[in-house]
Formats: structure tokens, sequence, C-alpha cells
């Protein structure tokens, strides 16, 4: 066999170990928040009706802009709005930023309660914004 093919059996199963590593770690991580091992225990346990994913960095003028938005809704809907953020210049954000396929920052990804995307946003997007997409999903 030659060494270029050799070369390329080599690449082509470190892809195949790569996928499935990050797959059983996502699947892992999955299970776990299913199970309430990861997420912080509240009072009744309530699972919320919307996570908003707040895709961007610390470092990014509209980003840092979608910040007291985050906090403002965190705190106004409590319980309904499970609030995330992911800084892209950091190395577990940007598997974060790839497993959501943002294209720019700051983008907001909004997931229903079974963890199904429901709406995207791309750019800075005020609270009434915001405030009507957590809506579609029931939230008071």
């Amino acid at each position: 066999m030659s060494l270029r093919l050799k070369r390329i059996g080599f690449l082509a199963l470190l892809a195949v170990f790569i996928i499935i590593l990050f797959s059983a770690n996502y699947h892992c991580a999955l299970a776990q928040e299913k199970d309430g091992k990861t997420a912080p225990k509240t009072e009744k346990s309530i699972m919320p009706l919307v996570t908003f994913v707040e895709i961007g960095s610390v470092n990014c003028i509209p980003c840092r802009a979608m910040q007291p938005i985050m906090k403002e809704v965190e705190e106004e809907y409590k319980g309904q709005v499970k609030i995330v953020f992911h800084d892209v210049w950091t190395p577990k954000g940007k598997m974060d930023a790839a497993k959501y396929n943002i294209r720019v920052i700051p983008t907001q990804v909004f997931l229903d309660k079974n963890g199904k995307e429901y709406f995207r946003h791309e750019g800075y997007f005020p609270k009434e914004g915001v405030v009507q997409v957590i809506k579609m999903q029931g939230v008071k």
C-alpha cells in the first residue's frame, strides 16, 4: 500500500474517532441535563418553557448590548425562561458555535421545552422582540 493511501486511511480513521468521541460527549451531556445532575437544583425543579441561547462574545459591542436584555428577561420570566450564554472566542464556545451553525455574532437561538429550536435571530435583538419570541411558547 502506498504511503499516500496509508495517510488517507489514517486521517479517515481519526475523523471517525473524533466524531464518535464528540457524539458520545454530547449525548452524555444531554443525559446528565435530563437527569438534572448538571442543572442547578431549584425549589420546585421547574422545567423552563424556553431556553434562550445567546451566542456571542464579551468582546463584541452588539453582544455586550445584549447582556442587560438577557439579565432582564431572566429576572422577569424566572422559572419560565432559561438563559445560556456561549462566548465563541473560548474553546468551549467555539464548539457551541459549531453545534448551532453560527454565522455571525450575536445570534440568539430559542429552544422549546423539548430542546428543539423554534426561532433564531442574528444580530442585536431588542427586548421587545425577545419577549415576543418567548411568548410564542406560552411564557407569561
